[in-house]
């Protein structure tokens, strides 16, 4: 059914319809003529006879004509609908061109200047993410005191109560090797438990702590440095794909870095992921960013999800800041996709 609900068939049944308009009007007229006048050459044979032979030759005619007239219709909304898609995903140069003044070519201009405004939008956005980068340096003090702040917060809210915890858990298990070992056993493996998830927040921090302008190093260097640091310190499997030519500017580089620095520091401390896939590459006009991970993964449809998930919107924040879009996905128990894709 919805084959027939395209622009060509619905071109063919409006020619159906006027040429059953037409067959009744026929009909109707030579049948008045032929009871009121009587004419010896309009007979009831001939009427329906010549009725016949106009509706087969009109049918076969509207077939024919609607299927060739609607053919450049269908083509040229199949343009304008693929420069769409184009849009949507972010590659603002693409355009069609029509030489006639049809309607559709009026639309199909509108929507070519429709995509170099986006296209000055997006470097109207990465030339105010470039001075912003610039006005950050200059703010360097306020920005190391502020996150200073921030991690202490964090080892307040999670390492310093776990390892309160740990030491409450550690005294009674002390007390209760002597009179109940094996609650003492069991007391001693969530101390275990524990211990491995305060590490594991420990390096989420101080993942964190990486310098902000990737010490001077182009960005590829920059992330197989990070991610080497974490092949030491934790059990993840790395797969890393990572064109080695990039060319980007330092504002990008430093973006994008904190991305990546942002989303490992969340699988680190929440995911429980074993494997974690990384591809940075340069597609067209566009680079592409894709993180996943094989973790617990989360709703996110979740309201307590979204009120927490302070990471996750920074991260978007600066992928909109480069004109880019942000797409994560993750259900419960599947792990967690994000894909960026940034204009370049």
């Amino acid at each position: 059914m919805k084959r027939f609900a395209s622009i060509r068939y619905r071109y063919i049944f409006s020619h159906f319809h006027a040429v059953f308009l037409t067959t009744i009007t026929l009909l109707s007229i030579l049948l008045t003529i032929y009871v009121l006048f009587h004419p010896a050459w309009l007979t009831s044979e001939g009427i329906f006879l010549f009725i016949l032979l106009y509706l087969v030759l009109s049918c076969i005619f509207s077939i024919y004509i609607g299927f060739k007239s609607s053919g450049d219709l269908k083509e040229r909304l199949d343009y304008i609908s693929v420069l769409i898609t184009q849009f949507a995903n972010g590659n603002y140069t693409s355009s069609i061109h029509f030489k006639d003044a049809y309607e559709l070519s009026r639309i199909g201009n509108e929507l070519n200047d429709l995509g170099k405004k986006l296209q000055s939008q997006v470097k109207s956005l990465q030339r105010m993410a470039d001075e912003k980068g610039e006005l950050a340096k200059t703010a360097h003090k306020s920005a190391v005191i502020e996150e200073r702040q921030r991690l202490a917060r964090d080892l307040h809210d999670a390492v310093s109560q776990q390892l309160f915890a740990l030491t409450m858990m550690s005294e009674a298990a002390v007390k209760q090797l002597e009179t109940n070992p094996e609650l003492a056993k069991e007391q001693m493996r969530d101390v275990a438990a524990a211990s491995l998830q305060a590490q594991t927040e420990m390096r989420a921090l101080l993942l964190h702590l990486r310098p902000v302008h990737l010490s001077g190093d182009p960005l590829p260097k920059g992330i197989h440095k990070l991610i080497n640091e974490l092949k030491q310190k934790s059990q993840i499997d790395f797969e890393i794909t990572i064109d080695e030519d990039l060319v980007l500017s330092e504002t990008k580089e430093e973006h994008i870095f904190r991305i990546i620095q942002e989303s490992l520091s969340n699988i680190l401390r929440h995911a429980q992921a074993t494997e974690v896939t990384l591809n940075v590459s340069k597609r067209s006009n566009e680079l592409f960013l894709h993180i996943r991970d094989n973790g617990k993964g989360f709703d996110l449809s979740s309201d307590a999800e979204r009120k927490t998930s302070y990471g996750l919107k920074t991260m978007k924040e600066r992928s909109e800041e480069l004109g880019g879009t942000f797409t994560i996905r993750s259900n419960v128990n599947e792990g967690t996709y994000i894909d960026i894709r940034i204009p370049c």
